[in-house]
């Protein structure tokens, strides 16, 4: 009988060990503005999908750590994720960076027209000395970069194809930050400020006529139900934009160092992920919107040409003038070939 109750106290034992170790598993919240639902084409949004494999790889690698993603600005609004991420408040977010460039305006640089000319190119960029800079404020500022990731992305009209700069004249857009803002306006267009997630219902209840956005975007969130014609980024892509997933140091710094390990371990399988599916986000835009009997035009160099020679003189300029150091980071990502 004392045997009998011996084993039973053992065991006890170990359960309740069990569950107090397991109660200290650290739980990290994620955040971003994209779905966390499968598309029609049973695919995720490639940056939910980032941020998933970031949460699996953890797992797998069993560091006491568990990732909990909020999908859809369930937890913050996509804008309002940078300062908890500053304070620790937010650990980990899908984050377009130019979207914090009120709090620092070095950051419009990630996405100014023409500045990266095609995924490879992309690539490239991340090693120059501009984005050296650019991780050097986001650290300084608080936040950690686990994966690099480019978008490439195009234009949609509920009126006509947009290819020369002047198809876009009495039209309202959105873009998406204060360089593409600048540049339609002095090609003759209104703007109005939104984050993608809003796009689809300002172009059904008229706010808008056309946006620009990424090619994820543009299908995750169904943007083809309400537009007449479409450019994707074809040979000439004219915005590309970095949205890196970013950590906030303050959440990273209290982990131990294995945890840290893993967590830069599962940021380059994501990225290395992004590097593979993000010249095939262009092509599954324009399957989506041909399905939708949506109109694709491209533009030609000579479109792209114009529409530079107005961003040099409205974005480019103003960039220059207004931000500490503008003109040498223009200089440094115009360096790279």
């Amino acid at each position: 009988m004392n045997i009998k109750k011996t084993f039973i106290y053992a065991l006890t034992t170990v359960f309740l060990f069990t569950a107090v170790g397991e109660s200290f598993a650290k739980t990290l919240k994620a955040s971003h503005q994209w779905p966390g639902t499968k598309r029609k084409d049973g695919k995720f949004d490639v940056r939910h999908e980032m941020v998933q494999i970031i949460a699996d790889e953890i797992k797998k690698a069993n560091v006491g750590i568990d990732i909990r993603i909020y999908p859809a600005k369930s937890l913050y609004k996509p804008k309002e994720q940078w300062k908890p991420m500053t304070t620790g408040q937010l650990d980990i977010s899908a984050f377009p960076l130019a979207y914090a460039a009120k709090f620092h305006p070095e950051f419009d640089i990630t996405l100014m027209p023409g500045m990266v000319k095609n995924h490879q190119h992309a690539l490239r960029v991340n090693k120059s000395p501009m984005m050296k800079k650019i991780r050097k404020i986001i650290n300084d500022a608080g936040v950690i970069v686990l994966s690099d990731a480019w978008l490439a992305g195009g234009f949609v009209s509920k009126k006509n194809c947009i290819t020369s700069p002047d198809t876009v004249k009495g039209q309202v857009f959105r873009a998406a930050g204060k360089a593409f803002n600048q540049m339609l306006a002095a090609a003759g267009a209104g703007i109005q400020k939104m984050p993608s997630s809003e796009i689809y219902n300002g172009l059904q209840t008229g706010v808008l006529t056309g946006a620009n956005t990424s090619s994820g975007s543009f299908v995750s969130y169904r943007i083809y139900e309400q537009v007449k014609c479409a450019t994707p980024p074809g040979k000439f892509g004219l915005w590309f934009m970095y949205e890196p997933i970013l950590m906030s140091k303050k959440s990273f710094d209290s982990l131990n160092k294995k945890q840290q390990k893993a967590l830069m371990a599962a940021g380059k399988v994501a990225e290395e992920y992004m590097t593979r599916e993000a010249a095939g986000l262009d092509t599954t835009m324009e399957k989506a919107y041909k399905k939708a009997g949506v109109k694709l035009a491209y533009m030609t160099q000579k479109d792209f040409d114009a529409w530079l020679a107005i961003a040099k003189k409205s974005s480019y300029k103003n960039f220059a003038e207004k931000v500490p150091g503008g003109q040498k980071l223009i200089d440094q990502a115009l360096a790279v070939k």
